[in-house]
């Protein structure tokens, strides 16, 4: 089974590798990194699609599917555990499900692999002088990517456990903010202003911020708590409704059981979700105001535009999850919409960091400046 999955995923993989070979891009390792960035969304994505249609445990064993490589080859299993528990979590279509996001992690690690493998040996060849082929980011990335791994088979043997789950999430999107590092280092930016160099700190919070608002969000759905209010702004008519945080927010037990055992009680899906609602505008906020002052800067105006456009898009499918009962569609829009803000704010903190400076005076077309004489 082992050999199989590695054929396959390495089958995928050479799509993505093909088109970085035949591309006509003279830096092939830099079209590499995008092309790892642009499939590590999509698989973001794909797994967010897995986990709201309830497809987390579509093949309860891990890294196959009934100890086959496939669902073809698992199909008599399959069809005897859906047709003992016809609304269970097995069914056809949700073991192919979770086997294409398991196809998508094995095609992106082995993209990360060939990222390692060409940035230290382009890092030796040119004896440790290319500053970016510095193979330590690529080899930082496949650590995260075993680690992802290993909570991608704990999510599935410990039943969906949310505080695995959750964390299985927030490391994808790690591994989405190193990546989306590693292309920034890799492109040319246009110079930003040393005056907006103070938004600094101010964007570093920003993400951090985001950071516990994408967590936040990553509970209530694990937790299922996305319809735990279904009126707006108010909250089962009430502002502060009754809720539970000592149970919503126990980590450490079971999905839809308290940490002694018990049921979860409707109070504590209330918090959940009450919580990540509230701070969601505090975060939209902040980062509202924070791209509206980087976008006074010629080298952030594009990126801060767009932070403000994922904003606006971010709110307005967080309500409409709610107005229209959390439909599929409006809930993955929604949580690539987190993965494109982190992806944004990642950006925006490596030019505030990292981009050339502008010069206060810059030089005429000419190349000399003409200096008057009194």
């Amino acid at each position: 089974m082992l050999p199989q999955l590695a054929l396959t995923g390495l089958l995928v993989a050479l799509i993505p590798l093909t088109l970085v070979w035949v591309s006509n891009d003279s830096n092939k390792y830099r079209k590499l990194i995008w092309i790892t960035l642009f499939l590590t969304f999509d698989l973001v994505m794909f797994g967010a699609f897995t986990r709201l249609t309830d497809s987390g445990l579509g093949c309860p064993d891990w890294p196959g599917c009934y100890g086959h490589a496939n669902p073809l080859l698992a199909h008599a299993s399959i069809s005897a555990a859906q047709e003992a528990m016809p609304t269970g979590p097995v069914t056809q279509g949700k073991a192919w499900i979770e086997m294409i996001h398991r196809y998508l992690a094995m095609a992106v690690g082995v993209l990360i692999i060939a990222q390692v493998v060409i940035a230290w040996w382009r890092w030796i060849k040119s004896q440790r002088l290319e500053r970016k082929f510095q193979p330590w980011w690529p080899t930082a990335l496949l650590l995260l990517v075993c680690l992802q791994g290993a909570f991608g088979a704990w999510t599935v043997t410990l039943k969906l456990q949310p505080v695995i789950v959750t964390t299985h999430l927030l490391l994808g999107l790690s591994l989405l903010a190193m990546l989306a590092w590693v292309a920034a280092r890799q492109t040319d930016h246009t110079p930003v202003a040393l005056s907006v160099r103070m938004l600094k700190v101010p964007a570093l919070l920003g993400l951090s911020l985001l950071v516990v608002q994408i967590a936040l969000g990553g509970w209530v759905s694990t937790n299922y708590a996305a319809l735990a209010c279904t009126d707006f702004p108010l909250c089962h008519g009430t502002l502060v409704p009754n809720m539970d945080f000592e149970n919503g927010f126990s980590l450490w037990r079971h999905l839809g059981k308290t940490a002694d055992g018990n049921y979860l009680p409707f109070p504590a899906l209330t918090a959940i979700h009450w919580v990540h609602r509230s701070f969601a505008f505090i975060v939209a906020t902040y980062l509202l105001v924070l791209a509206a002052l980087a976008r006074r800067d010629n080298g952030l105006r594009q990126t801060a535009g767009w932070i403000l456009i994922v904003i606006c898009l971010q709110l307005a499918t967080g309500l409409s999850t709610i107005y229209f009962n959390w439909p599929l569609a409006i809930a993955v829009v929604h949580n690539g919409g987190a993965a494109l803000m982190l992806l944004l704010l990642v950006m925006l903190n490596y030019k505030l960091w990292h981009a050339p400076l502008a010069s206060a005076f810059p030089l005429p077309a000419g190349g000399l400046y003409r200096v008057p004489i009194s």
